[in-house]
């Protein structure tokens, strides 16, 4: 047979687009698999060759699962709201929904050539109102809970993007979108509670099947952390509350930082004798982003509050106080108790403004720089707490903090609340009324509040959302009273609508609620989720919270939604660099597609490296994996008559199978593959393939190459097709091997290797180690002292 693959590509995609061969339905006698892949962004430039690397992986799951007996959900949408397509429907003069609409199709086209088994009766897009219908109303459902609220508040703010962003969108100090260093500025913004699902959150961690490193990038980024508040008196008469994670380092405090953003500063400012100063470094500071001010490695630079100082709780003694920009208002209090000997930045700040350091933790050299390793250490110099280890001085100092009066244990966590609001065009409006000094939630009977069509959509310099500019929209009337409202007019960020999209796969057609109750109690959890490392701490963070918080109301029935998490590795360029236009190194695949086939793309993708490692990308390689699918086809040539596994193939076979179907599902594509390419090699010694042996090696290589595969299964005269089929089942006993190798030592050293029958007698065994030369030659001329046999395992002689 001719590899004529783009014939036979486009033949089997048109059978299973008119079959609907992998649309999803309910069936409540077989037990469901729920497989999701992040869903795309669907941008003008359309998929790259890094983008079916984790459709194929799972695809295989897929695959496979349905023919072992599961219903499985393998669905795909599309993540339409955001920024890159208003910038680039701005750039282009165009209508938002229009470039949505063709970027969805591009991508649809590339994604059907590819051969996916998606469930496309389950699609969705998260611009559509009868989609962002049911986004607007759980974020009425998190109002009514108290858990989305309006604050005045200091934000990250994109100049580039125009638009506020919260402090998972800022990596390295910059825009996560355009990269732009952000600024801070003080906006009312939209915000949802997190905070409060910050213990859970982690917690359950340990409930989910999730990779480590994605666990470890979770718990990091909520940060707990546990220790106490202190209240510190103020020679002004009020107090100053710190929150510290080495209480009983107190002895050691001799001077204390607020962060500049410090609410105590407004009441001080007009005492302070160094008011100018003060007020000039809390503008500089304004200009810097979260991550440039918790850098460890940078100058620290702050200003003495003249006027002001503070009063050490347990010797009555006089602190300076500092204002620096390394101190943040958005962790603990806002205010730290200094403890130069014992910490890194203090004792930075410390030598810089030339303050006491005192030792209070013995074992290191305060001399030369801070013993922070301090753990495990006795404490000096403090009063009561002298004589003590770390962990009974930390209770000691809190039980001292309570009887006083003047402290507490504390849990804190680095974790902000949300910043919901977005001052943009393209996004979910909210759904809520200005009723004179109040917020009204909408009446979720008038749901879907619609995105109005509008020519301009530009953001503005001011910070405000472009639909500010809508009298129509802004201008409405209050719910309760009847009286003049307006509407507001910020926008849901890109993270809302695939916080729970997840969900809306279970039922993507109801209007009477975001899904039908028996229908996600069936398909949830979702048994395997895949997606990028980058959206730890966004997308899945954010979704595990909605999740937790739609748990509690009563709406999904599971804590969790996602059982098992998994990230794959990049592709790189050929030349080991990330792939970006910038460099010139993207890969479209529709050119490798049309030249060397979707099945060849797909092989050559699983077949590249260990899934979760990052691959350069090597044409070479993809025609290694062509010629492998052509080897394939060539056994038609061979084909004889046979509805059965030859012995002397039977133990080959067999062994295949297991680890295919082990490796498969635990995302070893590689290895998989070089099991089948060994057993097409053994086939090929043997001159001769039967008709049932082809058939169970084209079952095992279609959910990598279900095109050629289904072409060949036909040509052999197979009615059913493969995807219609059962998997291949293996029998233990056939993947032992009769004959195993074993090591035989001398004194402890590998002199030899003896091939014996499995659980051949130890007479028998040791006699052929003593036959072989390299044993005969050892033991010339000594005596044997001891043999050991361990079966199946080990011979070790010991002689002298």
């Amino acid at each position: 047979m001719d590899y004529r693959h783009v014939e036979i590509e486009k033949k089997w995609q048109k059978i299973w687009e008119e079959e609907k061969t992998f649309d999803a339905h309910e069936d409540y006698s077989k037990e469901k698999y729920y497989v999701l892949v992040e869903f795309p962004y669907p941008s003008g430039e359309g998929l790259h060759v890094g983008h079916p690397r984790s459709y194929t992986a799972l695809d295989i799951v897929a695959r496979q699962k349905r023919m072992m007996g599961y219903n499985v959900l393998y669905p795909m949408g599309f993540d339409a709201f955001g920024l890159p397509t208003e910038k680039y429907a701005i750039k282009h003069k165009m209508d938002p929904r229009v470039v949505s609409e063709q970027n969805i199709e591009n991508f649809k086209r590339q994604l059907k050539s590819l051969g996916f088994s998606f469930s496309w009766n389950r699609e969705i897009n998260t611009s559509v109102p009868s989609y962002y219908k049911w986004t607007q109303w759980i974020f009425l459902k998190l109002y009514e809970a108290g858990l989305a609220y309006k604050k005045e508040m200091q934000i990250n703010w994109c100049p580039d993007c125009k638009i506020g962003l919260s402090n998972e969108e800022v990596v390295d100090g910059g825009c996560e979108r355009c990269g732009t260093i952000v600024e801070h500025r003080v906006k009312n913004q939209w915000m949802l509670k997190i905070t409060k699902y910050a213990q859970r959150l982690i917690d359950d961690l340990d409930t989910v099947d999730y990779i480590e490193k994605v666990k470890a990038q979770q718990t990091n980024w909520i940060g707990r952390s546990t220790g106490a508040e202190i209240d510190f008196k103020t020679t002004k008469g009020d107090n100053v509350k710190v929150f510290t994670t080495r209480p009983d380092t107190i002895f050691g405090s001799t001077y204390l930082v607020i962060s500049p953003e410090h609410p105590l500063l407004e009441q001080w400012m007009e005492e302070l004798k160094n008011k100018d100063a003060v007020q000039v470094y809390q503008k500089e500071a304004l200009k810097k982003s979260e991550f440039e001010r918790a850098q460890l490695v940078k100058d620290k630079t702050g200003v003495l509050l003249e006027g002001v100082e503070a009063i050490h709780p347990f010797t009555g003694k006089n602190l300076p106080i500092f204002i620096s920009d390394y101190v943040l208002m958005t962790y603990g209090t806002g205010a730290i108790m200094s403890v130069p000997a014992h910490d890194t930045r203090d004792y930075a700040f410390a030598k810089e403004f030339h303050l006491p350091i005192i030792e209070v933790i013995s074992g290191g050299n305060i001399e030369e720089e801070a013993y922070t390793d301090a753990v495990d250490g006795v404490l000096v110099n403090s009063d009561f707490l002298n004589g003590l280890k770390v962990p009974e001085a930390i209770q000691m100092t809190i039980q001292k903090l309570e009887e006083k009066g003047i402290g507490k244990e504390k849990v804190n966590y680095k974790l902000r609340d949300w910043v919901f609001s977005r001052q943009r065009y393209w996004g979910e409006p909210i759904p809520m009324i200005r009723c004179e000094d109040q917020w009204i939630p909408m009446d979720e009977k008038d749901l879907p509040l619609e995105l109005p069509h509008v020519e301009f959509y530009e953001p503005t310099e001011t910070g405000e959302s472009p639909l500010a500019a809508i009298d129509s929209f802004v201008n409405t009337t209050c719910p309760i009273t009847g009286k003049p409202a307006i509407r507001e007019t910020d926008t849901m960020p890109q993270w809302a609508g695939s916080s729970w999209y997840y969900l809306r796969y279970t039922d993507p057609h109801n209007d009477a609620a975001l899904a039908d109750s028996k229908k996600m109690n069936y398909w949830l959890p979702v048994d395997l989720y895949n997606g990028g490392m980058e959206h730890t701490t966004l997308h899945l963070l954010y979704s595990r919270f909605w999740h937790k918080f739609l748990y509690d109301i009563g709406v999904v029935n599971t804590p969790e939604p996602y059982k098992k998490r998994i990230s794959h590795g990049m592709i790189l360029g050929s030349n080991g660099e990330k792939m970006s236009k910038s460099r010139g190194n993207v890969k479209n695949p529709d050119a490798y597609v049309q030249e060397y086939g979707a099945d060849t793309l797909r092989l050559y993708e699983m077949f590249m490296g260990d899934y979760e490692k990052s691959a350069p990308w090597s044409d070479e390689g993809l025609r290694g994996a062509r010629k492998f699918i052509e080897r394939v086809i060539r056994l038609e040539n061979m084909c004889i008559e046979g509805d059965f596994i030859r012995e002397e193939l039977l133990s080959s076979f067999h062994k295949t199978i297991k680890k295919v179907t082990s490796d498969y599902q635990s995302m070893k594509h590689n290895t998989a593959i070089a099991a089948l390419m060994t057993l097409v090699n053994e086939i090929y010694l043997k001159e001769s393939i039967t008709k049932e042996e082809f058939r169970v090696l084209l079952l095992l290589l279609n959910p990598v190459a279900p095109h050629i595969t289904e072409e060949l299964h036909q040509q052999l005269g197979f009615d059913q097709q493969i995807s219609q089929s059962q998997w291949p089942r293996y029998d233990e006993k056939l993947t032992i091997d009769d004959s195993i190798e074993i090591p035989v030592q001398i004194n402890g050293k590998l002199k030899a290797r003896l091939v014996i029958s499995r659980d051949e007698g130890q007479s028998s065994v040791l006699d052929k180690a003593f036959e072989l030369d390299e044993v005969k030659k050892e033991m010339d001329g000594k005596a044997l002292i001891k043999k050991i046999y361990v079966p199946n395992k080990i011979v070790n002689l010991v002689v002298k």
